[in-house]
């Protein structure tokens, strides 16, 4: 990181070799397939292993979870749906049983509810019980994800597309992450939180 003060919105900002990440071109209304699915989760590896430095005294935890669902993903054959991608991270993220281990139930959900390619409405279905968890405001995961939940389930009542959706939960997970700011720095586990939703909005 450079000399300069660095606010929270810097520390929310995905990045790639130091720029800012754009969403792509193209017509990104249809759900998401596996291909796509797995570009966001290689995409948010990618965000925290370049950034761990960021990640205090919980890097080595975060790194090491991401790690063990990254392999598990790896397992998974060319052409993998959706529901095997999000069931290989699930097993990763439960199996080291770090700080981002509440997440595990999301992913286990959403490989349940994924027949097929992955839309609002099973993003929202999958988070339901997530938001639920987070009411009160507990853990620092839960105090990212839960207002991600609720901005997801808001979503499904609109009508809109996935990556609509997951611009919301971004959106929506940053406000809670601002909310565990202390002495000028974001919760690590938070933080990762927000990562994750902003890079489903670049797929």
């Amino acid at each position: 990181m450079d000399a300069r003060a660095t606010t929270a919105q810097d520390l929310l900002q995905v990045l790639h070799e130091g720029r800012p990440v754009r969403p792509v071109r193209g017509n990104r209304s249809a759900d998401l397939d596996g291909r796509r699915v797995l570009a966001w989760w290689t995409g948010f590896r990618d965000q925290v292993l370049a950034r761990r430095v960021e990640l205090d005294g919980v890097a080595g935890a975060l790194v090491e979870t991401v790690l063990a669902a990254d392999a598990e993903v790896a397992g998974q054959p060319p052409g993998a749906s959706p529901a095997q991608v999000f069931e290989a991270v699930a097993r990763g993220v439960s199996r080291t049983r770090g700080p981002l281990q509440p997440l595990s139930a999301w992913f286990e959900d959403l490989a349940r509810v994924c027949s097929g390619d992955v839309g609002t409405h099973e993003l929202a279905l999958a988070a339901g019980h997530v938001g639920v968890a987070g009411e009160d405001g507990g853990e620092p995961v839960l105090r990212a994800m839960a207002p991600a939940a609720r901005a997801l389930a808001g979503a499904d009542a609109a009508g809109v597309p996935a990556v609509t959706a997951l611009t919301a939960a971004y959106r929506a997970a940053a406000d809670g992450a601002r909310g565990t700011v202390h002495e000028g720095s974001v919760d690590p586990v938070a933080l990762t939180v927000a990562w994750f939703f902003e890079r489903g909005t670049v797929v």
